[in-house]
């Protein structure tokens, strides 16, 4: 009988690596291959032999202005880190809510409101980048609102709240969708159970909804981070180009030609993000995992 048993695991483990198999050399033909080529390219120079110099470029490049000495790319990736989280925590505050009201919701109203936040991701990016120009210049449709009612213009394009806005904009689906899947599948059962033991709505979510959502919050925060923290065209057209992210700096220097560098900096970024990943990884196993009493 126990032979038998192995056998069927063997079957069932044999026939579960070659429906894998596709996607395994999929994920190694362009993730893992793409990667190990800009690792390569950041520790080498332009004769191909092994150096440190572009990391150590990217932490030691100074600028100096009106007396005033500044690290420029770690400013660059500081500026980039800063708006990203900025980003990524509208998009929670404003995703989390609509996710649990969209879960809550009964069918149709779901798929309505699934329909309304999928809708803008049909459109091409470029257009909504464009698109919040127009809303957001000096003489765009928000500033002629806000003169049809008596009020004073606002200056928001070229600023980083404008960068901001056209993150959360084109982010905030990659927030609300991982959360409200998890959301979706949510057993009633231990909703019920909460409530006949005595919590009312503020345990119930405290207790049971948060913790068991956090899966989606986790893969949210991921979604939203890594694009945010990368992007370029958002910052160049809501931007005005007034300020590079590191993003903008990657690519100059991949149009300059300057590709070990370019990899190089490419490299520090993912270090960092796989760092945070691990990080937020940690801190949510802590939460889901029994941290809440």
């Amino acid at each position: 009988m126990t032979i038998a048993k192995n056998e069927s695991r063997r079957t069932r483990r044999g026939w579960s690596d070659l429906v894998l198999a596709p996607y395994s050399f999929w994920s190694a033909l362009f993730i893992v291959v793409p990667l190990a080529f800009v690792a390569y390219y950041a520790f080498t120079d332009n004769n191909f032999q092994f150096t440190t110099e572009n990391i150590t470029r990217f932490f030691t490049t100074v600028n100096e202005r009106d007396g005033v000495t500044t690290y420029t790319y770690l400013l660059i990736f500081w500026r980039s880190l800063k708006l990203a989280l900025i980003s990524t925590v509208i998009c929670l505050l404003l995703g989390y809510p609509t996710a649990y009201i969209m879960a809550n919701a009964g069918d149709r109203a779901q798929k309505i409101m699934l329909t309304l936040i999928m809708i803008p991701m049909w459109m091409n990016f470029l257009i909504r980048t464009y698109a919040w120009m127009t809303i957001l210049q000096d003489k765009g449709i928000l500033n002629g609102f806000l003169t049809s009612l008596g009020l004073e213009k606002i200056h928001i394009i070229g600023t980083e709240s404008a960068v901001i806005i056209g993150m959360v904009y084109d982010y905030l689906p990659y927030m609300v969708l991982p959360i409200y899947s998890v959301m979706a599948k949510m057993d009633v059962k231990l909703l019920e159970a909460a409530r006949d033991l005595g919590c009312g709505s503020f345990s119930v979510f405290k207790r049971v909804i948060f913790p068991l959502s956090l899966p989606g919050v986790t893969n949210g925060i991921t979604m939203v981070l890594i694009p945010s923290i990368s992007t370029f065209y958002i910052s160049q057209k809501l931007g005005s180009g007034k300020f590079f992210l590191i993003g903008d700096a990657i690519e100059g220097q991949y149009v300059a030609n300057n590709l070990h560098f370019a990899a190089a900096m490419a490299f520090i970024l993912m270090v960092v993000l796989l760092i945070f990943m691990e990080l937020l990884k940690c801190f949510t196993a802590h939460l889901y995992g029994g941290g809440q009493k």
